[in-house]
């Protein structure tokens, strides 16, 4: 038997004055499309938004519906308007954020993509590069992950489908 082990590191920061422009200004467009998000059951309001390798800016809300299972997340409803607008362009940075606006709550922790979104990410890793993930609430500690795919070891890829 032999034993394996992952783990990877990221950068934690106080708040977003630590972060530079570019970094600070994606953190800032998150927080505030998290509030055009559709999330009248959860009341979980997720934003995201986008730094493009053409230095574009793309965003994207969470998109519930009554049938829970069809609810789009940020991250992806993102990467979708990414590919749609443009195909052949990767994503560098990616900042998330969300305002939760259920009672007794502050949303000063970090939030990470679901099991999902970690799936979609590293398939939009695969057909460009890797790309930075930016984690945020709404104020407090900021973690910037340099691979997104690092979030989902052991992934499932389109090249196991040909082994």
């Amino acid at each position: 038997m032999m034993k394996e082990a992952y783990s990877f590191s990221f950068d934690v920061y106080e708040s977003e004055d630590e972060l530079n422009a570019t970094d600070a200004a994606l953190v800032k467009q998150a927080r505030a499309i998290s509030e055009q998000a559709y999330a009248p059951y959860s009341k979980f309001f997720v934003g995201a938004a986008a730094l493009m390798d053409n230095g574009s800016i793309i965003t994207g809300t969470n998109q519930e519906n009554a049938s829970y299972p069809v609810t789009l997340c940020a991250e992806r409803a993102l990467m979708a308007a990414a590919a749609s607008v443009y195909p052949n362009i990767g994503i560098k940075t990616m900042a998330i954020s969300y305002h939760n606006h259920n009672k007794n709550t502050n949303s000063n922790t970090p939030i990470s993509p679901c099991g999902m979104c970690r799936q979609s990410l590293v398939e939009f890793e695969t057909r460009h590069h890797v790309m930075r993930l930016i984690l945020t609430g709404l104020s407090g500690k900021i973690y910037v992950i340099p691979e997104a795919g690092q979030l989902l070891p052991l992934s499932f890829k389109g090249e196991n489908l040909r082994m």
